[in-house]
């Protein structure tokens, strides 16, 4: 034989003869009737590690072992089957000093499991082998059934809470599960879903029973006599803020109730025990000055609260305040002496109050309701009025004075030109009117004192007169709810109100210089204001409308008019009371005047001649229309950003005025010399006296110091 063909002979002799004496071995059983029950099949001693005693239990011992031999030597000694993973595997190692029940094995095997991060999770007739993460998410079995669990079995269980909060448990408990351990608060039913090994599931159980008990915590009020109850609360909270305290369960948290001046306690019975005991010692009345406190205030003025105050103190004590004592007695002179005494600093703004803890309380929350930031009022009236007038005069006098004093003629007066009547031309020819004026002088005439003067025989007149007037006015004033405020525009004006003399002087030197005496006259004059004059008090209700008391006058001087003894004034004078609303516009009033006038002087029959009556005519036509409107914009400033914005845009629009003037060519005033007023955030930090911007004064360049350590 070859040997090659030899060699092979042998290998395939040594892997065939084992199988077919395996198989006549088995035929040998079933021909004899033996049939083994599946868990001996292979026996149990052939597995490396595992010993069975006679009665029955087993003993492990294996070294770095694979896991699945591990599950495959479980499975034969207690019968289950089991489904393997893809991602168990590892090296293992079991050492028993003692023969096990197969009960007992499975236990140890579970915790074998644990350690290596992998668990058991029953399923039906089989049980599958999972990694921990895996195993809670694929239904994990509860505790409260039937069957028993392993200590190492991974389970998840509901656990009801009964007096104290479900979510307040979860920090508590997390630290004494491991990393993979799941605890779930549900609020709805204030019960914890803890899904974890079935022995730490069960010490989670018995941990939470031993805090879910009856507390002694309770809410107690306790009136105070003497303390102010917001005082003595800060006072208390600082101690019950005591770290000690809190690690013993013994805090209580304080609450202040203002109204009835009485501090609310809530914790446990030890921690309100010690505060209780705190609290009757401090609510001790004060001998010296401890009726007597000082108020600040902040918005209101102290003055004005006085009064207010003795009123309320008066109500509480049932003592009419001094305010009622009209005979000049002083209060408590007469009857019950008040037991309130209220004083004002005005330099510090504050209220000085002696009273009893009780009276001082009930003052004190006034003052907190009175002096509180009061809202502002912006309101700006616009004051429109556009007037348009025309004039008209056109005629012919004439006057004939013959040599037999025969006199004849035409006089006419004019409205629009009073200077143009021919006798008054007569005696002073250089004070006709305005206008186009054609005279014809026929001769002199004797003036009553004998000289002469000249003739005017014949006099023409004409004039076309056209006014515009567009006249704005938009005065704003800014103001507090409730205070009444004004904005005078005006110039003072003397009005001559009357005349007198006192006597004669010069009446002792008639003899002496033949002088005759005089009399002095006196004036008496009454300055009065002629412009515009503003004055509203806004009242802001609860919504978002205002209402306004106003009394708005606008005057100016008019031209001379002609038999006027002083000057003369036009007058526009509106006083109402409005409600507005906020940031909005309304009309207060208005005047629409038109009138128009034609005159016409003519003599009878004469002056309706056609062309030839002119000679005997004299017309004048005027028309004055005036509109007249006055508007209200008010606005409410809440807040102080409200504020800085209109001051801002107001500040940035005359900042732009004067700017656009700047630019203007001015003959004399060089454009650098010209004021504009700096940036508004320049102006808040650093303003100028002059107006000027910063660059505008260049700063000085700094000398630094002279060293004195330098050697000569």
């Amino acid at each position: 034989m070859n040997p090659m063909y030899k060699k092979k002979f042998s290998v395939m002799r040594r892997i065939v003869a084992p199988i077919v004496i395996g198989l006549f071995f088995i035929d040998g059983r079933i021909a004899c009737g033996q049939n083994a029950p599946a868990q001996d099949t292979p026996p149990a001693e052939a597995r490396p590690g595992h010993a069975v005693t006679a009665d029955g239990r087993h003993t492990l011992n294996m070294k770095d072992a694979d896991i699945q031999a591990l599950i495959a030597t479980v499975s034969e000694i207690t019968g289950k089957n089991f489904i393997i993973g893809p991602s168990v595997s590892g090296k293992v190692t079991v050492i028993s000093a003692r023969p096990m029940k197969a009960d007992e094995i499975y236990d140890v095997f579970l915790s074998v499991l644990r350690v290596h991060g992998l668990a058991a999770v029953p399923s039906g007739s089989m049980v599958k082998i999972v990694p921990e993460t895996v195993a809670q998410q694929d239904g994990a079995p509860g505790i409260g059934t039937a069957r028993t669990h392993a200590s190492d079995e991974i389970v998840t269980q509901i656990v009801p809470v009964k007096h104290v909060s479900a979510a307040e448990l979860v920090p508590i408990l997390r630290p004494l599960m491991p990393q993979n351990g799941q605890i779930i608060a549900h609020a709805a039913s204030n019960a914890l879903v803890v899904s974890d090994r079935a022995g730490n599931v069960e010490r989670l159980v018995g941990i939470i029973q031993r805090i879910d008990t009856v507390s002694d915590a309770q809410v107690e009020m306790i009136p105070l006599m003497h303390a102010n109850a917001t005082e003595l609360a800060r006072t208390l909270t600082l101690l019950a803020d005591d770290k000690t305290a809190q690690a013993n369960g013994d805090a209580a948290r304080v609450f202040a109730d203002t109204r009835t001046n009485s501090i609310l306690l809530s914790g446990a019975k030890n921690g309100r025990l010690r505060l209780r005991a705190l609290i009757a010692h401090l609510d001790a009345p004060i001998d010296n000055g401890g009726d007597t406190q000082v108020i600040y205030l902040h918005y209101a003025n102290a003055k004005d609260l006085v009064p207010i105050l003795q009123g309320v103190a008066a109500t509480l004590s049932g003592v009419a305040p001094p305010a009622a004592a009209k005979t000049g007695e002083s209060a408590g002179s007469g009857g019950a002496a008040s037991p309130a005494t209220i004083q004002a600093h005005a330099e510090t703004n504050a209220l000085i109050i002696s009273a009893p803890p009780a009276i001082f309380r009930s003052l004190a929350a006034v003052v907190r309701q009175l002096d509180i930031r009061r809202n502002q009022v912006l309101i700006e009236a616009v004051v429109a009025e556009v007037a348009d007038q025309t004039a008209a005069d056109l005629g012919v006098q004439w006057q004939m004075a013959g040599s037999r004093h025969v006199v004849g003629g035409t006089n006419f007066t004019s409205s629009n030109l009073p200077g143009n009547n021919i006798i008054a031309a007569t005696q002073n020819p250089l004070g006709v009117g305005s206008g186009f004026n054609l005279g014809y002088l026929a001769g002199t005439i004797a003036g009553p004192d004998g000289t002469p003067i000249a003739k005017l025989g014949a006099l023409v007149s004409a004039l076309q007169s056209d006014g515009k007037s567009n006249i704005l006015s938009t005065p704003s004033v800014l103001t507090l709810d409730n205070q009444e405020a004004q904005i005078k525009v005006a110039q003072e004006v003397p009005f001559l109100t009357g005349q007198y003399t006192t006597g004669v002087i010069g009446a002792a030197n008639t003899a002496t210089n033949g002088s005759t005496g005089v009399t002095t006259p006196f004036q008496t004059i009454e300055r009065r204001d002629v412009g515009l004059v503003l004055k509203v008090k806004p009242q802001i209700n609860e919504g978002e409308s205002v209402r306004l008391d106003i009394h708005q006058e606008v005057s100016n001087l008019l031209p001379p008019v002609q038999g006027a003894v002083d000057l003369v004034t036009e007058k526009r004078e509106l006083t109402t009371s409005v409600l507005v609303k906020d940031d909005s516009l309304l009309v207060l009033g208005g005047l629409l005047d038109n009138q128009v006038k034609d005159n016409v002087q003519k003599v009878p029959g004469l002056g309706a001649i056609p062309l030839l009556g002119n000679l005997f005519r004299y017309r004048t036509n005027s028309r004055a229309k005036t509109d007249l409107m006055v508007f209200l914009h008010p606005k409410i400033l809440r807040d102080a950003t409200t504020e800085a914005a209109v001051s801002s845009e107001k500040y940035n629009y005359m900042r732009t005025e004067e700017i656009q003037m700047r630019k203007e060519n001015w003959p004399i005033t060089p454009r650098a010399q010209r004021p504009v007023l700096p940036e508004i955030h320049d102006f808040l930090a650093s303003p100028t006296l002059d107006g000027q911007p910063d660059n505008a004064h260049p700063k000085p360049a700094r000398t630094p110091p002279a060293r004195t350590d330098r050697h000569p």
